[in-house]
């Protein structure tokens, strides 16, 4: 079936059941496109990560204010 075939055939139901239809429709590709939405969501947070870590590089490369705590982390946490 076309779809041209399908809008034909819509146009003959009432107008309420057309609505139905389309709604079906619509969470059918909601849940098709959800895992890819999801997926490019996780892909975005990445990237700007990524990009404040380049940004703030420098400052921890240098700035020992920032890196201080760090002689602490050979020592026994939780003793």
């Amino acid at each position: 079936m076309t779809k041209t075939d399908i809008l034909e055939e819509l146009k003959k139901l009432p107008p309420e059941d057309v609505l139905s239809i389309i709604e079906a429709a619509l969470r059918e590709l909601r849940e098709d496109f959800a895992p890819t939405k999801q997926l490019l969501q996780d892909r975005e947070r990445k990237h700007r990560l990524a990009i404040a870590a380049e940004a703030l590089y420098d400052d921890y490369a240098t700035d020992t204010e920032l890196t201080s705590f760090t002689a602490l982390d050979a020592g026994d946490f939780h003793a």
